[in-house]
């Protein structure tokens, strides 16, 4: 909802030609709560089904099994995300600021409403910072899912046999978990490596059509919604 809330909103205000009603102040802290839910929201997402893959896992040790099945573990690590990008997002307060009438800058090609000064390697070295995090939980979210599926694939040919004395045309407990694994790493995915390549792909044109500009917006607000 806070992905939401900070990046469509705007954008939208921004649509209808009121690309000036947001001050400093308030580019600021906008974007600075898009960029941290969304660091939250990717990196959660993949945390929980990293949970879900261990207890899946035969052969884990105990006590880590007992570990993960605590509420207050899961709860803990949720927090600790919260945290490592309200830190690693602090730039951002810095380099973002309000209308302007200035042509030099670095992003106002993707958020005409919040413009950015950061230029040259400054910019380059946060790029790759955002860029390594979410390749990071992109693969480990495959990583987890894959093995999910793999745990549920055995699972279920270790059954097969007793399964097939049941006349019952239902789908099985695990093809309905390993689609809805599937569905869901899909739409992650997709969504993220979609946004990240459109959004490098508007940086680099000279004048990006608005268009464009708005499928960017779209696709990064797929996965939230």
């Amino acid at each position: 909802n806070l992905v939401l809330c900070s990046k469509g909103i705007p954008q939208t205000l921004a649509l209808f030609g009121l690309e000036s009603f947001l001050e400093d102040a308030g580019c600021k802290l906008v974007f600075y709560l898009h960029r941290v839910s969304r660091g939250v929201s990717l990196s959660t997402t993949c945390l929980l089904s990293g949970f879900q893959a261990i207890k899946l896992c035969p052969s884990i040790s105990r006590w880590i099994e007992i570990l993960i099945r605590s509420p207050k573990c899961i709860v803990f690590s949720c927090f600790l995300c919260w945290v490592l990008h309200f830190m690693v997002n602090i730039p951002v307060a810095f380099y973002v600021i309000g209308p302007t009438n200035s042509k030099n800058m670095s992003m106002e090609k993707v958020f005409r409403y919040c413009p950015s000064y950061l230029l040259g390697i400054a910019f380059s070295v946060t790029a790759v910072i955002y860029t390594f995090t979410d390749g990071v939980c992109l693969t480990l979210m495959l990583c987890t899912s894959i093995s999910m599926v793999l745990v549920l694939h055995r699972h279920k040919q270790r059954v097969q046999h007793i399964r097939s004395s049941c006349l019952s045309p239902r789908t099985s407990h695990e093809t309905r978990a390993t689609h809805t694994i599937l569905i869901l790493v899909s739409m992650f995915v997709s969504c993220h490596a979609l946004a990240a390549i459109l959004s490098y792909w508007i940086i680099q044109l000279q004048n990006p059509s608005q268009w464009l500009r708005s499928i960017s917006v779209l696709v990064a607000s797929g996965f939230p919604t």
